[in-house]
């Protein structure tokens, strides 16, 4: 028979007895046919806060790798840079086979990544999943990431669960007292529930608050194996003075492992904790999917139903050698098998599942055919992207697109060092967009240089390093910053005619309201959206109700096109023309030829020529063009920086040295925390000035301190270098030092 290789936990089993064992294909369907036997979770933290350290141990306690290399074999990090760089960089899907009593239960568990460069990992893995176990340090507490994390996690509607790790550091290294370790504790529960306060939504906020006394926080060292929650101390005895004991000199750690292995704890937790599939769809469904769900598709989704017909969203792709793009993915509704043709639903195209297969770490298992609520690998499926929706009928509302917190703030030009090897470096570039959406690859049409943008310098750091380990020799530039454009004030209707003089287009520009602008960029707004739908929204934020039926163009960097013409001819067949000019100009903008964002263009007025003829693309594109940034380069146009939040983990007597190199590099110092015997100095710092930031803060702290920065905001640049910073950024464009001026493409009658 076709055997599938499942990882077996048994609550009662010691590690000598308990290896991995194999279970038909037939014995899994079994147990999954059964939804309250599936559990989906995900592990999610700051970075260096013990996730895949807890994954290994899982995989430990199973007998996939062997219990003395649990902690360090890091065997969800598959992927060399992993390895050597001691974090995750992808998403690893694991199915685990789990026993309490006599129910077995199958359960998916996605290791995601911690570190912020690769948040747009855990963002979209976050839609696979129906609970997320957050492992938080215990003398560290809860960090910027681990709140960003937990609130992407119930943005998701994805239930939390806390695991308190590095409990060992709390007896080692700050040899506190029983007391004052429970209060430190207590202390890190509670501010894990002050988030889930601020960041759940209403009907949530009470629910899912965390807490010691129903077993949703579990206590334990991943490195070291072991893990205590209510329900463990219950159950077997162990009380916190055994695990103080354990760890004296006389202590013994191995019978604290064997009496409360971590599975036990952590698993038990996600078991009685989580949601199965069914049960999470019916409140996670209406958050996620924007269809009817009266309909019987939307009930189908909403019931999880076996029966109904296929509706996935596709989470992650990954590239396999041999058998070409994998499609992961949240199958909602319906049950999928080799040989189907299903629709891709966002390109209109259609796709033929080769073979359905369960992800086991690295290792993917042919299992024929999977029910809904599961987390399915697709091969077959070559035109498929991250963020798509995949459906067995063609009419059908997409998934909500993921929203990520960060964007490309860094670039670098890249290049093969021979040239024959440029077709090779563009297959490899195509395979790591694939896999890593929130990387870009352009081309500079005037230079012809290959442009690679990433979310910080580790992001394209990894990806020139992936190339490479495709055995491709490339010249890259030094790391670059993006900036952006955008307006101070408004500008009144200007025109601009056609190359031909035959068409005249007139353009108004004012600031965008920034919530409006952020709802363009993550999704809420958009021309696939309802346009009743849009129009309410824009009405509930104090626009007019003839304007918010107006809109041409809602634009995914955060600007919009409203048509204000009254009683003109011919605008709706020259709207993509328009539109094709408003674009260019919202891509590169007039100052710098960096993205705009955050403008209202107004059309006010056309003059069309009456002949088809003259009026078409080529006249109508550079018309609107020029007026668009005749209009932006009136309204006091200026240039924006990435602003990145900085947080620094430092001896207290070092905070003033902290604070002088955030000073010296145009930073500032936002807040100062007491934690354990070191202080969290938290700042922030632009972009542009941190390449050099580790040696000036290694040379400030003596080595002595440990930071990690993260997106945080568009800020003007300062007065006093925005002119040198513009010209210089012209410069390194090959083009002219000074910036053109408005009356060079406003015409006048």
């Amino acid at each position: 028979s076709n055997e599938f290789f499942l990882i077996r936990f048994n609550s009662s089993s010691k590690w000598n007895r308990n290896m991995a064992k194999y279970k038909s294909t037939e014995q899994v369907m079994k147990i999954i046919s059964d939804k309250n036997k599936i559990r989906n979770f995900g592990v999610i933290a700051h970075v260096d806060h013990g996730k895949t350290t807890m994954s290994d141990s899982l995989l430990a306690h199973s007998g996939i790798i062997s219990p003395s290399s649990a902690g360090s074999a890091l065997a969800m990090d598959s992927m060399k840079a992993e390895q050597e760089r001691g974090i995750t960089i992808v998403q690893a899907n694991v199915t685990l086979h789990y026993q309490e009593g006599e129910n077995d239960y199958v359960i998916n568990m996605i290791d995601t990544p911690g570190h912020v460069d690769f948040s747009g990992r855990v963002i979209r893995s976050l839609r696979a999943i129906d609970g997320s176990v957050v492992v938080c340090d215990a003398v560290e507490g809860i960090m910027t990431q681990t709140e960003t994390v937990t609130r992407m996690s119930l943005e998701e509607r994805v239930r939390p669960v806390l695991y308190i790790n590095k409990i060992d550091r709390l007896i080692k290294e700050l040899r506190l007292t029983p007391e004052k370790m429970q209060e430190t504790l207590a202390s890190v529960v509670s501010n894990f529930n002050d988030l889930i306060d601020t960041y759940a939504e209403e009907e949530y906020k009470e629910k899912w608050k965390v807490s010691i006394q129903d077993g949703s926080v579990t206590f334990g060292s991943a490195k070291d194996r072991w893990a205590i929650n209510i329900d463990i101390m219950k159950k077997k005895g162990v009380t916190f003075k055994d695990v103080i004991d354990a760890y004296s000199d006389s202590g013994n750690l191995e019978e604290l492992i064997e009496k409360a292995p971590l599975a036990d704890a952590v698993l038990g937790m996600v078991v009685k904790h989580h949601p199965p599939p069914h049960v999470a769809q019916k409140y996670r469904v209406p958050k996620i999917w924007k269809g009817d769900l009266d309909s019987d598709i939307g009930k189908s989704i909403l019931n999880c139903d076996d029966n109904g017909p296929i509706v996935m969203m596709i989470v992650n792709m990954t590239i396999d050698p041999a058998a070409g793009p994998v499609a992961i993915g949240r199958l909602f509704s319906g049950t999928i098998k080799d040989g189907q043709t299903i629709n891709i639903i966002d390109t209109k195209r259609e796709g033929r599942v080769q073979s359905v297969n369960f992800f086991m770490s690295n290792v993917r298992e042919q299992v024929g055919e999977l029910g809904a609520g599961n987390i399915p690998a697709l091969l077959g499926l070559t035109e498929a992207r991250a963020g798509q929706t995949v459906a067995s009928v063609k009419d059908i509302g997409l998934f909500e697109p993921s929203k990520y917190v960060s964007e490309p703030v860094v670039q670098m030009a890249i290049e093969p060092k021979h040239p024959k090897d440029l077709p090779q470096l563009v297959e490899t570039l195509r395979k790591l967009t694939i896999e890593d959406p929130n990387l870009v690859i352009k081309i500079d049409e005037e230079t012809g240089e290959t442009i690679m943008a990433g979310m910080g310098v580790l992001h394209l750091d990894v990806a020139v390093n992936l190339i490479k380990d495709a055995k491709i020799e490339i010249i890259t530039s030094e790391p670059l910053i993006n900036y952006r454009e955008t307006i101070l004030g408004s500008s009144d209707a200007v025109m601009a005619k056609s190359p031909n003089r035959h068409n005249k287009i007139f353009m108004a520009v004012q600031p965008l309201e920034p919530e409006i602008a952020e709802m363009c960029r993550d999704g809420t707004l958009s021309e696939m959206k309802d346009k009743k739908e849009t129009a309410q929204i824009l009405r509930d934020h104090g626009w007019e109700p003839d304007i918010a039926k107006k809109v041409m163009r809602f634009d995914s960097r955060g600007n919009v096109m409203i048509n204000g013409t009254k009683g003109v001819q011919f605008v709706d067949e020259s709207t993509d023309s328009i539109l094709s000019g408003f674009e260019e100009v919202m891509s590169e903008g007039g100052l710098t030829k960096e993205q705009v964002r955050n403008c209202k263009f107004t059309f006010t007025h056309f003059v069309p020529h009456e002949d088809t003829a003259h009026r078409g693309l080529s006249q109508l594109g550079p018309a609107a063009r020029r007026a668009c940034l005749g209009a932006f380069l009136s309204a006091e146009p200026m240039i924006l920086e990435p602003m990145l939040a900085i947080e620094v983990r430092v001896p207290t007597d070092l905070i003033g040295n902290v604070s002088s190199v955030l000073q010296g590099k145009r930073g500032k110092v936002l807040d100062m925390q007491q934690k354990g015997a070191a202080s969290i100095v938290i700042g922030e710092v632009p972009a542009v000035e941190t390449f050099d930031i580790s040696e000036k803060m290694r040379g400030q702290t003596a080595g002595k301190a440990i930071w990690n920065t993260h997106f945080k905001a568009w800020t003007p640049v300062p007065k006093s270098i925005g002119p040198t910073l513009l010209q210089e950024i012209r410069k390194r464009k090959g083009l002219s030092p000074d910036p053109p001026q408005a009356n060079e493409f406003i015409d006048r009658d």
